[in-house]
């Protein structure tokens, strides 16, 4: 016999469930809109930090209801019925809108101002001009924070580790000075007016990135190397004594700024005589974009660019587009690297009789011993004279007593041009066996 208090599981999950249908049916779209309406009301009327607390708790109550309401769905078919749950979320939103707008200002926006304050500073090319002018701006930004918190904040130095350790001594003086929202509004206010006056006077300090293309190259003694009579252009002009002088960071400079095509590939033709390892970093980065010019400029660095082999290597295998692979073979071979000895060598039997005498010439240039026997079949078998007489003209690089001979070989060949490489090959072991001393 039940007392009345034995009730089972399920019977309670039922009132449970039944409970909480109810409490939602309690919800409706005019009891949710009055809410909002008593929440607006203490919106307009709050003045501390504590009654938007209070609102926002309001607020997340009203949600937490309207997530779990029964309210009536908008007819599909009806364009402009209304939905009040829509109606709702939008007011929700907009109300929760206000409330951020009404709070602060704190102390923290303050400190996020400072350091983008900062980060500008870090981040920004100054001009002469522009760097004097930050300092000014940052020193009469340290005279207002000291006036505002009675703090001593200075600047020691001109350079941009002085200007940031003066804004990190600021952000100091802000945090140490425990502002509160509510008490020291007025305070929190004064000090954003000077970080606004901050941002602004940074701003407006001269960056390389206002200057005309001419200003920066001025700025940087570009032109100073004209004298008094300029060819026209004059940046041409320059251009040609800076090769002279052998200053490729002139010429690097050049490039960076003078964007016409005529200027852009005179700077890169210049790079490829120059042959100077101090812009290998701008050549490698464009030889990855495969440009022809910057792999042969990589090739007259010599040994000074063999980091660039792994990156050329690639373009071996390239035989949709021969104009690369001559470059890239030539480059290879001048580098001299022997990590690319294989793949060329794979290449002396590709389709393309126009190409294969530029890997046998690589090679060649290569001088590795292990391109012997693959250039002598290259040299017995290929069917184009010029692909022949080019692997004997790399037998005769590569300059061994075995490679020569392989050459020297073929001094009775119809080609002329085989013929010549080979008499080319006799005479330099001729010149051996003259040189070898007698017994």
């Amino acid at each position: 016999m039940s007392d009345g208090d034995d009730e089972t599981p399920d019977e309670t999950s039922e009132k449970s469930e039944t409970a909480a249908a109810s409490e939602s049916d309690d919800i409706t779209a005019e009891s949710l809109d009055e809410r909002l309406d008593s929440a607006e009301e203490d919106l307009d009327a709050a003045e501390t930090e504590s009654d938007l607390d209070e609102v926002e708790s309001t607020l997340d109550a009203v949600e937490s209801d309207l997530d779990a309401a029964d309210l009536p769905e908008p007819d599909e078919d009806d364009e402009d019925a209304e939905d009040p749950r829509a109606d709702l979320e939008s007011r929700l939103s907009d109300l929760r809108d206000d409330l951020e707008s009404q709070r602060g200002p704190y102390a923290e926006d303050v400190v996020d101002d400072i350091e983008s304050a900062q980060s500008k500073i870090s981040d920004t090319q100054w001009t002469d001009r522009g760097e004097g002018e930050i300092v000014d701006v940052v020193e009469s930004f340290a005279d207002d924070v000291n006036d505002t918190l009675d703090a001593s904040v200075s600047v020691s130095g001109d350079d941009e580790a002085a200007l940031t350790a003066a804004l990190d001594d600021a952000i100091s003086a802000v945090e140490s000075a425990g502002l509160d929202a509510d008490e020291d509004a007025e305070t929190i206010a004064s000090l954003l007016e000077v970080t606004d006056e901050l941002e602004a006077g940074l701003e407006d300090a001269e960056e390389w990135d206002d200057l005309e293309t001419n200003e920066k190259l001025q700025a940087q003694g570009f032109y100073d190397v004209l004298g008094h009579y300029k060819d026209y252009p004059p940046e041409l002009s320059a251009l040609k004594e800076w090769e002279k002088r052998g200053r490729a960071d002139m010429i690097l400079l050049a490039k960076d700024n003078l964007q016409s095509e005529f200027m852009q590939e005179y700077c890169m033709e210049a790079f490829v005589r120059m042959g100077d390892p101090a812009v290998f970093d701008e050549m490698h980065q464009l030889a990855q974009r495969r440009d022809k010019t910057a792999i042969k400029a990589l090739g007259k660095m010599g040994a000074d660019a063999e980091e660039a082999v792994e990156t050329l290597v690639e373009y071996v295998d390239t035989d949709s587009d021969p104009a690369l692979q001559k470059v890239t073979f030539k480059a290879l071979g001048e580098i001299g690297s022997a990590e690319a000895t294989q793949a060329i060598a794979d290449k002396l039997v590709m389709d393309n009789e126009n190409v294969r005498p530029f890997a046998a010439r690589a090679l060649g240039l290569l001088g590795d011993t292990r391109a012997i026997d693959p250039l002598a079949d290259t040299l017995a078998d290929d069917e184009d004279n010029t692909v022949r007489a080019a692997a004997a003209w790399a037998l005769r690089q590569i300059g061994t007593e075995e490679a020569l001979e392989t050459a020297a070989d073929y001094t009775d060949e119809q080609s002329y041009l085989v013929q010549h490489e080979a008499e080319l090959a006799r005479e330099r072991l001729g010149d051996a066996d003259a040189d070898a001393p007698t017994a």
